[in-house]
């Protein structure tokens, strides 16, 4: 407490009765305290987040006021999904940085709970997600592109003698996968019969899942190109038998007040992708 009343330049009393009037306010204790620490609670943990998220979307249109008269340059904000398909939108991005080279495009990474719930809060211009998504509720462009579903293994693995893995084939093996796919994707491939599976872990970005696989943990669910699979790697790539490809599409708010620099981008991949 006396650390940050220090950064904050204020007395300690005062930041303390400033925590204990905010508790107040919003009727429910934030912290817990004993005689060496204070943590946070569930409560103080949600509105750290909702005070991280406001701060962010202040960032955020603070620099699109401040890029509004510059024509060359200003701040793009975009989530993404993992996948092979981001090439598309990288290549409008860079011929959009090659007749304006200020334009600088921010990329958040996460699953597609992610990057959905900071394009509805505000903080991104656009969301590069796959096609499970409900579309309705965005504006949209279909990108050139598509994604394999299979399965990510070791050489050695006994699987990895086949040229594809039906999803039976499957049941008992021991399973990493992302968390959202187990209820969206699982109840159809697996016809009812998820229960069967034998999920270890789970993942969120699939680059420390890759590293679970080769550390003999499990097999991991996943798209296609997300790590390296060539001669030279030791895990490899078998697609799903009768498990449909994804598409992937670039989304937005409806009514979205874009920034200049947004707008441009949106052009360039209205000409690329329409």
């Amino acid at each position: 407490m006396s650390r940050a009343a220090e950064r904050l330049h204020i007395s300690q009393p005062t930041i303390s009765k400033q925590l204990k009037d905010l508790e107040e306010e919003l009727g429910v204790k934030l912290f817990t305290r004993s005689s060496y620490s204070i943590n946070l609670t569930d409560e103080g943990m949600l509105l750290r987040r909702r005070a991280e998220d406001i701060l962010d979307l202040v960032d955020k249109t603070m620099a699109e006021f401040q890029s509004l008269d510059d024509i060359d340059g200003g701040e793009i904000y975009v989530g993404a999904a993992e996948s092979d398909g981001l090439k598309y939108f990288a290549r409008a991005v860079k011929s959009l940085q090659e007749t304006h080279p200020k334009i600088r495009c921010n990329i958040y990474s996460g699953n597609m709970e992610d990057v959905t719930q900071r394009l509805d809060k505000g903080l991104l211009d656009f969301a590069l997600v796959m096609s499970y998504v409900d579309l309705s509720k965005y504006n949209y462009l279909t990108v050139p592109a598509t994604d394999i579903w299979g399965v990510i293994m070791r050489k050695d693995s006994p699987l990895s003698q086949k040229d594809s893995i039906a999803p039976e084939e499957l049941f008992g093996l021991p399973l990493i996968c992302s968390r959202q796919w187990i209820d969206q994707d699982f109840p159809q491939w697996f016809a009812g019969e998820e229960e069967r599976l034998n999920i270890v872990a789970t993942y969120n970005l699939f680059y420390n899942a890759a590293i679970m696989v080769r550390e003999e943990i499990g097999y991991a669910i996943s798209y296609d190109k997300l790590t390296d699979t060539s001669e030279t790697s030791d895990l490899c790539f078998r697609p799903l038998k009768g498990v449909a490809t994804s598409g992937m599409y670039v989304i937005w708010k409806k009514y979205q007040a874009f920034s200049p620099a947004a707008e441009m981008l949106m052009k360039e991949m209205m000409k690329r992708f329409q």
